[in-house]
């Protein structure tokens, strides 16, 4: 518990520090924004004083900490709204996205990882293998582009942005979780390999098992130790890769709300997302250790630690 808020604080002091070096004044960007006109000096010092962006940057984190602490994120200095409603508006988009992602890239890493690595060094896995590192080196928001050019211009048989049913879904997903894909394909493979030549694997060939049972029952779920990490950390980076795909899809979610916080220079809502994210990452990484025990029952969580 210590290291998990130890990390929490790390990341809301690199945050804060950064947002405030970043060049341009908030009280001057928002009331610009708001009044669709340059502000005049007069309005620039009672916003500044309004928001307490006229104290000491190491005041402001004290007050923001202290608010945070007791639940309180903020207000957002545009929308005069709650950060935290801000976020429950947002985060279902996220969520559903990030979910959808990840359940692209397992549909498709698994069998593609253990298709390769049973047929080793044929055409099969020479596919399977080009196939991972054009998922790896393609840039997610250019396949998205690529996505929308083909299925919704081209074919017409997909919507280009928004959220709604399934088929808004469809392609955002797609282009999230190709990336993760590749990176899974390639560990599925290498850990297969390396559980193909135990001997409890041969035993269980010589104890008559199809080779179906062998693969699938009892080689695949000892090689998803090690994936189960990756893939639970990776659960964060597909939740940040949302940021992207949100822009390119023109989703109303986290990653949105993210990058207009940050044009507008709206630091409460840039710090509750950053720290949420943070959140999300803790709490993948307590649940890979959950997984690991359930997958492996002589792994315990005392000996993970270590």
């Amino acid at each position: 518990m210590a290291s998990v808020i130890g990390v929490l604080f790390a990341v809301s002091v690199i945050t804060y520090g950064l947002i405030h070096l970043t060049p341009g004044d908030p009280a001057e960007t928002i009331l610009t924004q708001q009044l669709e006109q340059p502000p005049t000096p007069q309005q620039v010092e009672e916003f500044r004083a309004e928001q307490g962006l006229d104290e000491p940057v190491y005041i402001q984190y004290v007050h923001w900490l202290g608010d945070v602490l007791q639940g309180d994120l903020g207000v957002s200095y545009y929308n005069d709204r709650s950060v935290s409603a801000l976020m429950i508006e947002a985060l279902p988009a996220t969520v559903e996205l990030a979910v959808a992602g990840m359940l692209v890239s397992l549909a498709i890493a698994l069998p593609a990882g253990v298709l390769s690595a049973v047929y080793q060094n044929t055409r099969i896995d020479r596919i399977s293998q080009i196939v991972a590192l054009l998922g790896v080196s393609v840039p997610n928001f250019w396949l998205g582009f690529m996505l929308i050019l083909v299925f919704s211009i081209y074919l017409g048989v997909l919507p280009v942005s928004g959220v709604g049913g399934l088929d808004h879904l469809i392609l955002p997903a797609i282009a999230l979780g190709t990336g993760m894909a590749a990176v899974v394909t390639r560990l599925v493979r290498t850990s297969m390999l390396e559980v193909m030549e135990a001997e409890y694997i041969d035993t269980a060939r010589s104890a008559g098992l199809s080779e179906r049972i062998v693969i699938w029952k009892h080689t695949l779920r000892n090689a998803l130790i090690p994936v189960v990490t990756v893939v639970g950390l990776q659960f964060g980076r597909v939740l940040n890769g949302t940021v992207v795909i949100e822009i390119v899809f023109d989703r109303p979610g986290l990653g949105a709300l993210l990058v207009e916080a940050i044009f507008a220079r709206d630091y409460p809502v840039v710090q509750g997302v950053v720290l949420l994210t943070a959140v999300v990452f803790v709490v993948s990484n307590f649940c890979v250790d959950l997984l690991y025990k359930r997958l492996d029952p002589r792994v315990t969580l005392g000996e993970q630690a270590q």
